[in-house]
């Protein structure tokens, strides 16, 4: 391994990486059986914690936003006391859809828009139109359904699960990993939503390696090349590592650096580019200067919703020479050339001609997540 300068070696310690022989892409059912992707909703998205947005979404009390996870729809929202709360988004009266936005901004309650029912930002029933001549009715037995919710690192997770791995146990290995990038105190510029016509699998395998990058991205290979990656995580749920950046550069448009540092980086940090997937729908891509994340919500066996934010330091937004379309313009275009094969992939894949085929030992990543995806589903 080449030698690392000493501050980026407090936060990468690299591991022996090991390339199993033989290892090959997944059998075709994996990517096109309904069968399967419904066994995923059950086994992998019911009962991991999954990503689901960003503390700074929620910054004020009764700031909400829905997501789905597992083919459920979820209200994540802020009470009073500043707690963070998530819940199905069913009323517990005739099981109507409580919201229908995607975000926005609630008074005091939740109220359902088909009988009035009204529940209060924790979940409890508040009001009941005509249900007090009702024999044995208590509000108290009727309060939204919670879901299971953690905050790591700023971002927030739900588990669907009853019983589930606790958020520390699971995030364990990342401990103290990213604390250098301020991931808690960052806001979010600019939100794509991807509609992308592929299996979600394909996506964290794309992410995962470089093998594809000087044909597919020739702009992205001038700043970073190619075959840079250095990996420190190489097995079970978290995998990544860096690649380096050419001096002085940035990925973005321009190639200069848009905004201000995100963290307390020393110069040399600047030629690093740190790249994690988080399993099972979390794509973290770590830069000096900004922060992208990529939220997948896998819709059915060939289609999957990304939803990209690109984060910056709150106080880059009030700066002269804060130009954040400079990052998210290079990666948009970025973005969209791993689409575009990924789409290539499912539609290979679907022939009767597919066989699963090698691969290389630069594709070291995309089998070792291979292996975590089938540890859940098999």
């Amino acid at each position: 391994m080449p030698a690392i300068v000493t501050k980026p070696a407090r936060i990468f310690h690299k591991t022996a990486e090991t390339f199993q022989d033989g290892a090959k892409t997944l059998p075709q059912r994996y990517f096109v059986s309904s069968a399967v992707f419904a066994e995923e909703q059950e086994k992998v998205f019911s009962r991991q914690w999954a990503l689901v947005g960003h503390q700074s979404q929620l910054a004020k009390s009764g700031n909400y936003f829905t997501a789905e996870v597992a083919g459920e729809s979820l209200i994540i929202v802020r009470d009073k006391r500043g707690e963070i709360h998530g819940f199905y988004n069913v009323c517990r009266h005739r099981g109507s859809r409580l919201i229908e936005n995607r975000n926005g901004q609630l008074s005091a309650a939740i109220q359902c828009p088909y009988h009035a029912w009204t529940y209060g930002l924790d979940g409890r029933l508040l009001g009941a139109p005509h249900m007090d001549d009702v024999p044995g009715f208590n509000k108290a037995d009727y309060s939204l359904r919670p879901v299971n919710v953690a905050v790591w690192e700023g971002f927030i997770y739900v588990n669907l699960a009853d019983s589930r791995p606790s958020p520390e146990k699971w995030f364990a290995p990342l401990a103290g990993k990213f604390a250098r990038w301020n991931l808690p105190s960052l806001h979010s510029a600019r939100r794509i939503e991807y509609d992308v016509r592929a299996n979600w699998k394909l996506i964290f395998q794309n992410y995962s390696e470089c093998y594809h990058c000087l044909g597919v991205h020739p702009e992205l290979s001038k700043i970073s090349p190619h075959d840079s990656a250095e990996n420190d995580l190489t097995e079970g749920p978290f995998l990544g590592g860096f690649m380096r950046l050419a001096s002085d550069k940035s990925l973005t448009m321009s190639g200069h650096t848009c905004a201000l540092p995100v963290g307390d980086f020393g110069d040399e940090d600047f030629r690093f580019v740190f790249y994690y997937s988080i399993f099972p729908n979390m794509l973290l891509s770590l830069h000096p200067d900004y922060v992208m994340v990529h939220q997948l919500e896998a819709q059915s066996p060939e289609r999957t919703l990304i939803l990209c934010d690109w984060f910056f330091h709150p106080d880059a937004f009030n700066r002269e020479g804060f130009k954040p379309d400079d990052a998210i313009e290079f990666w948009d275009m970025v973005n969209r050339q791993d689409w575009h094969v990924c789409e290539l992939s499912q539609q290979g894949i679907a022939s009767r001609g597919y066989e699963p085929g090698p691969y290389s030992a630069r594709e070291s990543m995309p089998a070792a997540w291979d292996r975590e995806y089938l540890r859940h589903i098999n």
